[in-house]
């Protein structure tokens, strides 16, 4: 062996396919899952974000509508101011026109109930006055001021000496607040309202804050300014009164970045200040101012809301806050936890459809991969023998497919039947698997690049190896037979002697025509010649026709099947004369193939075949309608052959017995029974004459004298003839023991009162001995060979 196996010190296990496909598997069903994981969590994201966009949206909304209202009540305070302007301008107007000096006094007068009247309608304020340049309604030297303040119950109206406290307007505190100490005059300013910060007046000890607007005459010249006072409570009470969410806080800071509202955190003042003084550091008018560009248009305000994050210790919030027309900054804080609160109830289904989603897809995944892993146990089994667990036939054809060079050996078990019979089926498996093991471990200690061992069907295994050499694979056929034999396998401490029938067959480059198992039938067939030859193995030789043999099966098998649907087998008849009384009694009915040419052939040439492929009880059951139908008009009697497995298939007899009790010409059929049939129990031979009996049937034994125990069982199926077989009558004239046998048998059968059929009559000679022996009935060509009509 040496040059051909060499010894394998260890081996390298590699995973298997299934272990690589169930690695696969799992890593589909990890990135299907962290697929839908992803998925699911962009589509919560983006559920998140949308409606996070909404929610900060309607917040905007709310916010923006607390700017709006906010909005309107400033631009209503400069409204007031710049209708006071008016009045100042009209009251110059009409100086200008039709007053003249001496009415001076009468029209201050007037001047200053309009004043009054002005000041009282204008809800919420606390003072307002018309501040003139020197000269305008006074003398050249000195200015007119009259300045109005209302007390606290918007009952008593008070008369400031605005004229002896400043001289000028310019030295009053409301200027310097309001417009700043270098403001002049510019004709493009009239209209402008010029916004104070929030001051505390100690002459109407108020917070308030001072609008002021310029007044011009028709030329464009100044004549001062109008101004009026507001406690700061009326921009004050407006933002309280805005609410964003529950905890939320709204907050209004003048152009110096000072605090003019309370928040509406609650009872903490601790965490009022924190949240004031947070938003004043962030100081967040110049930052609004720039959004809006100085704009103070109530709709590009409401437009322009700014956000920011704020952080107050552990608290986190998210500013809105935008310039006012006044120049201030509104803006309202809202917690994170209430922005993110509307988002709690959707993140919740959410998760819920995501856990409930994901669930429902493991489950899947995890029933399909159950699924999956099933099919590969089942393709795994299609492909495994269950009991060694060894790959099987189809597995070998499978990779004999793959291969183009090859060496196949069948090792056989001979008479394995004769240890199953003996000590049972358990024991038989023992068996198998002993020897499995056995071919395994050479295979594994031996190894020629690659050789595998496969359980085929029955008492047989197999190993594919790499091409060999006819000497090469012979060797390993000698080893593999001292391997099985040399160690006895025990059963309950009983020995076995195993012995083995190996056929080995090769192949070099398969042609495309070729079939799989093209080798397998080879080496089987080489496995049968090895014991037709008591050899222990026998390499396939081409040259023997096995192949032949093989394709010529085929070939008959596929004609027998057309034939039987084609309705081309047909019943031919033989006489049978009757040597007493000379004349033609009876038929053999024999079943011959019709070809499609007219042609006719011989039941020699397709009854093997037909037994093979268990078509021959179609067969049977054709012939007995078809002959059964030829002789319901005739008188003569006709036989019909049945084999012994015939006799014993309900498929068979019922139809018998059916047209038996159908045609009722019961009593002109014989039954011929092949003596040489592997009887292998002769009751049921008796059943089925007992069934025929009462119809009158007779009974025949066929190629008498071929069996081993013709004569103890004739005694029990009380027969009616005995057809003595041909290769006795044959030679009957020229043979005497042929001579000697016969009449033994025409002796025994006529004590027993059973007549006899000389079968192969075939001249005058054996005639004549047929006659001198006293058989009853002769049958062959001296008398006439079968023929298609009676």
């Amino acid at each position: 062996m040496s040059g051909i196996f060499t010894s394998r010190s260890g081996s390298t296990k590699t995973p298997s396919s299934r272990q690589s496909i169930m690695w696969l598997l799992v890593l589909l069903l990890l990135v299907f899952t962290a697929g839908m994981l992803l998925l699911s969590s962009l589509n919560l994201n983006y559920s998140r974000e949308a409606l996070s966009d909404l929610r900060r949206q309607q917040l905007n909304d709310v916010v923006g509508s607390g700017l709006q209202r906010i909005n309107a009540r400033q631009a209503a305070l400069a409204n007031y101011t710049i209708t006071l302007a008016n009045v100042g301008e009209s009251f110059h107007e009409m100086v200008q026109t039709g007053f003249p000096d001496a009415d001076r006094e009468v029209l201050r007068e007037r001047l200053e109930n309009s004043l009054r009247a002005h000041l009282q309608d204008f809800e919420g304020a606390a003072g307002a006055g018309l501040w003139f340049e020197p000269g305008v309604l006074s003398e050249s030297d000195t200015s007119y001021m009259p300045y109005f303040t209302l007390g606290t119950d918007n009952q008593e109206l008070t008369r400031s000496d605005s004229e002896a406290r400043f001289g000028h307007y310019r030295s009053a505190p409301w200027f310097s607040r309001t417009l700043g100490e270098d403001w002049t005059a510019d004709t493009d300013a009239a209209g402008t309202v010029y916004w104070s910060p929030v001051y505390y007046d100690l002459g109407i000890e108020r917070a308030v804050l001072t609008l002021a607007t310029p007044m011009f005459d028709r030329q464009g010249n100044l004549l001062g300014l109008a101004t009026t006072a507001w406690g700061a409570d009326q921009i004050i009470d407006v933002v309280s009164r805005i609410t964003v969410t529950e905890n939320s806080f709204t907050f209004l800071n003048d152009r110096n970045n000072r605090n003019l509202s309370s928040l509406s955190k609650g009872e903490d003042t601790r965490e009022e200040q924190a949240l004031i003084d947070a938003i004043l550091a962030l100081e967040l008018v110049g930052e609004a101012s720039r959004e809006n560009n100085g704009s103070t248009d109530a709709t590009v305000l409401t437009d322009t809301l700014t956000t920011r994050q704020l952080t107050v210790g552990d608290e986190h919030y998210e500013l809105y806050f935008a310039a006012t027309a006044g120049g201030m900054v509104y803006g309202a804080g809202v917690p994170f936890d209430e922005i993110n609160a509307v988002l709690r109830p959707m993140e919740q289904t959410n998760q819920r459809i995501l856990i409930g989603t994901v669930s429902v897809m493991l489950l899947l995944s995890l029933y399909l991969l159950y699924r999956i892993i099933q099919l590969i146990r089942e393709l795994q089994a299609s492909y495994t023998d269950e009991l060694t667990g060894l790959p099987n036939r189809i597995r070998l054809l499978r990779d004999l497919q793959s291969r183009d060079n090859a060496s196949l050996l069948i090792i056989n078990l001979d008479r394995f039947n004769e240890v199953n019979s003996l000590f049972g089926n358990v024991c038989g498996d023992h068996v198998l698997l002993a020897i499995a093991t056995r071919l395994t471990s050479f295979t594994r200690d031996h190894e020629l690049e690659v050789s595998r061992v496969y359980r085929l069907p029955g008492d047989e295994f197999a190993i594919l190896t790499p091409l060999l050499e006819p000497m090469a694979i012979q060797e390993v056929a000698r080893e593999i037979r001292d391997l099985v034999t040399g160690d006895r396998i025990y059963w309950q401490h009983q020995p076995l002697t195993i012995d083995v029938s190996i056929g080995m067959a090769t192949r070099r480059d398969r042609k495309p025509e070729d079939s799989a198992d093209q080798l397998v039938s080879q080496a089987k067939a080489a496995v049968l010649q090895a014991r037709q030859q008591n050899r222990h193995h026998v390499l396939y030789d081409p040259s023997v026709g096995i192949e032949e043999n093989y394709e010529n099966n085929l070939y008959w098998a596929n004609r027998l099947k057309e034939a039987i649907d084609n309705d081309r087998l047909v019943p031919w008849f033989q006489p049978i004369h009757d040597n007493h009384s000379g004349r033609i009694t009876k038929y053999e009915c024999v079943v011959r193939m019709v070809e499609p040419d007219g042609s006719v052939i011989s039941a020699g040439h397709f009854v093997d075949i037909a037994d093979r492929l268990r078509l021959n009880r179609r067969i049977t059951v054709l012939m007995i309608e078809k002959c059964f139908a030829c002789f319901s008009e005739r008188d003569e009697t006709f036989s019909i052959n049945l084999s012994y497995g015939d006799i014993t298939d309900p498929e068979t007899v019922e139809p018998i017995i059916q047209t038996l009790e159908q045609s009722g010409i019961g009593s002109q059929v014989i039954f011929e029974i092949l003596e040489s049939d592997g009887i292998t129990n002769y009751k049921d031979i008796g059943a089925f004459i007992e069934r025929v009996r009462p119809f009158g049937c007779g009974i025949a034994i066929d190629d008498f004298g071929t069996g081993y125990s013709n004569f103890a069982h004739l005694l029990s199926l009380n027969v009616d003839f005995i057809k003595i077989d041909g290769s006795l009558i044959r030679n009957l004239h020229e043979d005497h023991t042929a001579f000697l046998v016969t009449s033994g048998i025409v002796q025994f059968a006529r004590s027993l009162n059973i007549r006899t059929i000389a079968e192969f009559v075939h001249n005058e000679a054996v005639q004549d001995r047929v006659c001198e022996l006293g058989i009853d009935f002769s049958q062959g060509e001296y008398f006439g060979m079968p023929l298609s009509r009676l």
